[in-house]
Formats: structure tokens, C-alpha cells, sequence
């Protein structure tokens, strides 16, 4: 569970326990908000909500993607690495200042 605004899933976890260098991730944003998939299975969810829509720009800033429009997805190709810091940055608790200074490391990071 993120940071009480997206869920993450088991299977994000255990995607990420095995390191590869290239992983195809579709980041999708439906009536629900966003979601990131791999192989057609959840990663993570981000809410229509403030705090979802907050945490979703941020995800897909990692990625290295745009937010796709409704109804439409992009792909992603990263490596694990690349997929444990998106994950970690969408499970941030945003409403906590110290959140934003990992936040930044880890975008840089991404870069």
C-alpha cells in the first residue's frame, strides 16, 4: 500500500526482486485514474484523487513517460532498478516534508 493514496501490488514486489535490464510496463489512465501494468498484471494504482493524481505525475516522471490521456496507455521500457524507484516514489506520502527530499534524489536518480 502506498502512501495511503496508491496501492501497490505483491506482484510489484516480486517483479522487482529479480533484476533485469529491460521490462515492457503500460501505464494506462482510465475512470479510475492510473494504473501501471506488466504483462497485463497491476503494478501500481493511482486514484482519481489529489493525492493519487499528485503521486501519478511523479510515477510517470520516473518512467520517463507523459501521463497518457484518458482512455489511452504508454509504454515504458526500464529496468528494475528504474521500476523499484518509480514504485517507491508513487508510495511517498506527500502530506510529509520529508517526502519531497527523497522525492528529489530519486527523480535524479532517474534521470
Amino acid at each position: 500500500m502506498g502512501g495511503g493514496h496508491t496501492t501497490v501490488s505483491e506482484y510489484a514486489d516480486e517483479l522487482i526482486s529479480v533484476p533485469r535490464a529491460h521490462l515492457a510496463l503500460e501505464l494506462r489512465q482510465d475512470d479510475g485514474g492510473l494504473k501501471l501494468s506488466h504483462q497485463d498484471r497491476l503494478l501500481v494504482e493511482c486514484p482519481l484523487t489529489r493525492g493519487g493524481m499528485v503521486a501519478a505525475g511523479y510515477l510517470a516522471k520516473a518512467l520517463g513517460v507523459k501521463i497518457p490521456p484518458a482512455g489511452e496507455s504508454v509504454t515504458a521500457r526500464v529496468s528494475t532498478g528504474v521500476l523499484f524507484r518509480a514504485v517507491s516514489i508513487s508510495s511517498l506520502d506527500f502530506n510529509i516534508e520529508e517526502s519531497f527530499k527523497l522525492l528529489d534524489r530519486w527523480l535524479e536518480e532517474a534521470e
